[in-house]
């Protein structure tokens, strides 16, 4: 038998969904359309249907709403993709195979526009270079429940560290050539040009 009793909760839920949902679906066509600088919140709560207030409830900032929609959730599938890797292999063919399976996630016109709205203003790439600080972050401690060593860490950091620096590269390459071919191309060769330098 159903439990209405958590019908209620459950629409809300979905509601709150779908107006986080829309508030960030119209925020980023409108960085898009007017540029990131141009668009005000104002803009962003009149094209979602919401009052300015309602915005607030859901995000504090532009930057916010624009991060809402950096990598599809790569961030978030970082650490437990990380941990679903054997700890029978390296350290960084491990990472190397995680990131080759998030791979796909950076590759959606959301991902690719909201990439191209960072490299826009010094501010915002101050914005994107942090997010790769906190990819190391995640990727870090995952490897720590991994490979639990403390004596470890050290080389654990060094590994993240190298792990996200190669996928920027790669992700450079990526956009230079266009979006051709895949990323986990681009990821596989850089990985392998790091093996041949150790």
């Amino acid at each position: 038998m159903k439990n209405t009793s958590d019908e209620p909760s459950g629409l809300r839920e979905r509601k709150r969904r779908e107006t986080l949902g829309r508030i960030a679906e119209a925020g980023l066509q409108l960085f898009v359309k007017k540029g990131y600088e141009e668009t005000t919140l104002e803009n962003i709560a009149a094209a979602a249907g919401v009052s300015r207030r309602t915005l607030f409830y859901y995000f504090k900032s532009k930057e916010d709403i624009l991060l809402a929609w950096q990598g599809s959730g790569f961030a978030q599938a970082l650490h437990p993709t990380m941990l679903q890797e054997s700890p029978d292999q390296f350290p960084l063919d491990a990472a190397r195979e995680c990131l080759l399976k998030l791979a796909s996630r950076l590759e959606t016109k959301e991902s690719i526009a909201v990439d191209g709205l960072l490299r826009s203003s010094e501010a915002l790439r101050a914005r994107k270079e942090a997010a790769y600080v906190e990819l190391e972050h995640s990727l870090l401690n995952a490897m720590l429940e991994l490979w639990p060593d403390p004596t470890k860490r050290n080389a654990h950091r060094v590994t993240a560290m190298v792990a996200i620096g190669t996928l920027r590269l790669a992700l450079e390459s990526w956009r230079e050539e266009g979006g051709q071919p895949s990323l986990a191309h681009h990821i596989s060769r850089h990985f392998d040009l790091l093996k041949h330098q150790v």
